[in-house]
Order: C-alpha cells, then structure tokens, then sequence
C-alpha cells in the first residue's frame, strides 16, 4: 500500500523512514507478534517478487522452500547444496529481510564470489521490502547498492569474499552466496571464521551449486553430510522444482550436453570442476595413516630388502611460504605405490640435503630425483659432491646445472598426462593425505596444471616428476620395466574391445571351426579344397 510521500524514505513511497511514528490496531499487533516467530508467514503474506513472466507476485514458497526457511531458523550453521535456478538466493533473501526486521540490533554480511553478485543481493532484499506494510518495517535510516541500515539498528553489508571483508564488524548471520566458485576461498574462510563465531548465537549460510571436488564449499558440505561437524546439510535436487520432469532433463540435456546437466542441476561433484584427475578417480582415493612419523616424515611402508625405491623431491626456499616435500616411490611393486613423504614449509635448502641422504639410504640407496629450480640445485649440488650420495639423477653430462631435472614445459606435460593415466588406471597408489589432498585442488590453468588459487601444489609435483621419470630410457633400464609401452597396449586394448567383431554366416559353429591362439586371437578353419591357390 502506498503511503503519504513524506513518510516515505528519499521520496520512495514504499520504504518508511526512521521517526515516523506507527499505531498499531490490535489486529496489526497480534500479526506483528505471529510474523515475527514465523519467517514462513511472513514472507509468504507480506513480500514479493519479480517473476519473468508475470511481473511483481506474491512469493508463495514451493514445498523445498518453506523446508528451507525452517531449515535456517532451526541451525546455527546451514550448507546448501541446490540445483541451478531453484530459488535458492531468493529464498534466502527472504529469510535475512525477515531476520533484519524482527531482531534489532544485528548485523547480516552478504558475501559473494564478486561484488556485483552481492549488491544483487542488496537489491532483491530492497525489492521485498518495498511490498512489505509500513506497520512491520522498523523504519530505514541508510539504504544503497551497498547496505541498508534500518531503524532498529540492524543493518546488512554487501561485499565481494576476502579476507577483510567483514574485519573489525560484529557480525550475527553470515550468508555466503555461491561458495563453490570463491577464489583462495579457504584463506577467506580461515580468516573469517573467528569473526564469524566470537557470538554464541551468530548464523552461518553457505549456498552453492557443485564446482567439483576438494575445494572449500565440497570439504564443508561432505563434512555435514558426514556428521562430522557443526554444520547441518540440506540439498535441493532438480526435480524439486515444479515443472522439472524427465522430460525436462532429457531436453535440457539435447539442448547442452549431459556434463553441463550434471554441473548446473544434477548436485554431483562428479564431472564438475577442471582437475588433472577425474573426479570418480579422485573420490576412490584412500588415505591411509602412517606405521611411523617423525618431524613431518611419514613412513607409510618400511623398506623391502631387494626392492628398488625412486625419491622425487620439489625445494622451496624454507621461509614459510612453500614446501619443500620429497615423495618415496616402491617400483618393484604392481601397481607402484608411494611408501613415505615429507613435507616442511621451514626446512632450510641447506639442511635438507642430509634428510634426503638419511632416508634414501634407508629405502635401499634410493634413486634421487630433484627439481633443480634456484634452491633447488642448491640441494642436489650438495647431496651429489659434499655428502657424495651414490645414486642422484643426472639429466645431462655431469655438470653443476645437470644434476637433477630442469622442469620445462614439456617434462611437466609429460609428467601431468602420464600421472593422470597412472592414477586412472590404477598404475600407482597414493597412500599420503596431503598428496591427495593437493590432488583434488590441482585444476587447469591456461595451458597446464597447478595448484588453484590458495592451495599447494608441492606433494603433486614430486608425482608429476615421478610420472615423468618412469617414461625415460634411464627408469627403463633401471627397472626392465616399459611404462610408455604398457599404457600405450592397454590403449590399444581397450580400443579393440571396443570394435565390433566381424560377422560369421553359414551353418558352422565358432566352437566347432576355430581356435585361440596364445596371443587371444580367435583362428577359423577351412578345408583345404577350398582354399583358391
């Protein structure tokens, strides 16, 4: 209902302004109380929204969005994971104008992977409260694309995630708003997190739809679906929405394909995401713990008399930043496993050359593969002439600059493309939480592979220059054994496997006029008479 113009804020009719003076009748005030212990009520008698088709409606909340608004009031801490255009930003828009205008004095952050995402937010917000009668709206004391403080001290901020987005507020309800795609989200959610729960009673609502495995958004929501923190899951699947059938999905999926249905409606981390190793590989993979550690090493398998072991090794400069990591390789098991790690972001270039000498001779004189960027042909000069290591990687003619690998493009492309075909084809075997870890944030930039933004990469490259070293003459004649010709003949087999067999006409059985020869190739007889010379 519109009201006098000078009640109104900045001459909007439909938003009332701080001071004006409301009676209420005692039907107002029974409907004020009911509203204000239910956010289902209120917003479905007392907000709207634009639909596309017809304009300013009433927001009649569909069967999963009343669960929803119930499932927010009733948890502290709430994960979405939805289906692409299900309502769920509206939805929640809905419940923080509620909340703002029932609890005074609170504060409400709007997060979003970009600025322009959260104002939006903002503007939907400034939208249902224009519907909203003057007798339940406090009053607005500030209002822009940014943030809108009400009458009642309550207000809501609109900003992009970073870690000082919400530095020095108190904030009583943080909404996170299409977590899965924040960049360097785990260094914003670290930084924020104190903020965020120094209140007992302070909310937290992340929504997203899938954007693959390992980051931020899929370790919160799997821990809550788990039970394995505070966190309470709820998820809104794409036949939710009314007019979604399988005649629907079955367009929808000729219109785009079924990888883009699986990523913005199907709820499946699985084919989401741009990662070096599929994500069905990825979530196969099991951590185990350690039969030994000691200072940041971990043993997962002792040394086998007779077996041969190969050490990669990735140097950073040990000031906190990177790590410096070494990965132990078993090459006399099928499939080849990773037996012992380290990993140290501190460690000097300096000392690290002795703990490499100290366990690869107590993995049999391991062959010592070292990436020989700044520090670290600092390491391999030392571990080759000071402590006189026996078996260090020589790419070239033993010269300073030889001693160990010089990553260049195309070692780490070898390295990265014969990794994934190893990892896939159950050809290695991770047994280190960080190496698997690393692997799930380990995405596609540009024309290679790295480590996404906010994470590590330094256990996966010890297996990309593992990956790498096992395609080489020198792993061949160390080991008798042909990685690039065994991958290349599974290829081929699963090709032919593939290939229809040819047809057979006539009344002669396969069983009865041919054999398997030892190669698997199925020979048929003929009569010599009627063989044409």
């Amino acid at each position: 209902m519109v009201q006098a113009k000078n009640e109104g804020y900045l001459g909007n009719t439909q938003i009332k302004r701080v001071g004006i003076e409301t009676k209420y009748t005692e039907a107002e005030l029974a409907e004020y109380m009911k509203c204000s212990k239910d956010p289902c009520h209120f917003i479905e008698n007392y907000t709207q929204i634009i639909s596309l088709d017809e304009g300013m409606v009433p927001f009649k909340l569909r069967g999963y969005q009343d669960k929803l608004i119930q499932h927010y009031d009733n948890n502290r801490f709430s994960v979405v994971l939805a289906s692409r255009q299900s309502g769920k930003s509206i939805t929640s828009c809905a419940y923080l104008l509620w909340f703002l205008l029932f609890h005074p004095e609170v504060t409400v952050a709007v997060l979003a992977n970009k600025g322009a995402i959260a104002r939006e937010m903002i503007a939907r917000i400034v939208t249902m409260l224009e519907s909203v009668p003057f007798f339940l709206q406090p009053g607005v004391k500030i209002l822009n694309k940014g943030n809108i403080e009400f009458g009642n001290d309550s207000k809501v901020v609109a900003a992009a995630t970073s870690s000082s987005s919400i530095r020095g507020l108190s904030i009583n309800m943080l909404y996170l708003d299409e977590f899965a795609f924040v960049d360097d989200a785990e260094t914003f959610y670290t930084a924020t997190y104190p903020v965020i729960t120094s209140g007992k009673d302070s909310k937290v609502i992340i929504t997203s739809t899938a954007n693959g495995v390992g980051n931020m958004f899929h370790k919160i929501y799997e821990s809550a679906v788990h039970g394995q923190s505070e966190y309470k899951d709820f998820t809104i699947n794409w036949y939710d929405v009314p007019g979604r059938d399988e005649a629907w999905k079955e367009q929808t999926i000729a219109n785009t394909s079924e990888a883009q249905f699986e990523q913005e409606y199907g709820n499946s981390f699985l084919g989401t995401g741009n990662t070096l190793i599929n994500s069905n590989t990825l979530l196969g993979l099991k951590a185990y713990d350690p039969e030994w550690s000691k200072e940041e090493f971990y043993m997962y398998q002792k040394p086998v008399e007779g077996h041969q072991y190969v050490m990669c090794c990735d140097v950073a400069k040990g000031r906190g930043i990177d790590f410096s990591t070494f990965s132990i390789f078993d090459v006399s098991s099928k499939p080849f496993k990773q037996v012992a790690t380290f990993r140290n972001s501190l460690i000097s270039p300096l000392l690290f050359p002795d703990l490499i000498a100290k366990y690869g001779k107590a993995y049999n004189d391991a062959t010592v593969i070292i990436e020989n960027n700044n520090e670290g042909s600092i390491v391999a000069s030392q571990l080759h002439y000071d402590l006189e290591y026996p078996n260090v990687f020589v790419q070239g003619q033993l010269k300073a600059e030889d001693i160990g690998v010089t990553m260049s493009r195309k070692i780490k492309r070898i390295g990265c493309s014969t990794l994934k075909e190893l990892l896939e084809e159950d050809r290695l075997q991770l047994l280190d939480r960080w190496t698997i870890t690393e692997l799930m944030t380990f995405v596609n930039k540009g024309r290679s592979f790295e480590a996404d933004r906010g994470y590590h990469d330094d256990m996966v490259m010890t297996c990309v220059l593992f990956s790498w070293f096992v395609t080489t003459d020198y792993f061949y004649h160390l080991t008798n054994y042909q990685v690039k010709e065994l991958l290349y003949s599974e290829q081929q087999k699963l090709i032919e496997e593939d290939m229809l067999p040819a047809g057979i006409f006539g009344d002669r059985t396969v069983e009865e006029e041919s054999f398997v020869d030892n190669n698997g190739d199925r020979w048929f007889n003929d009569p010599l008479e009627n063989i044409k010379l």
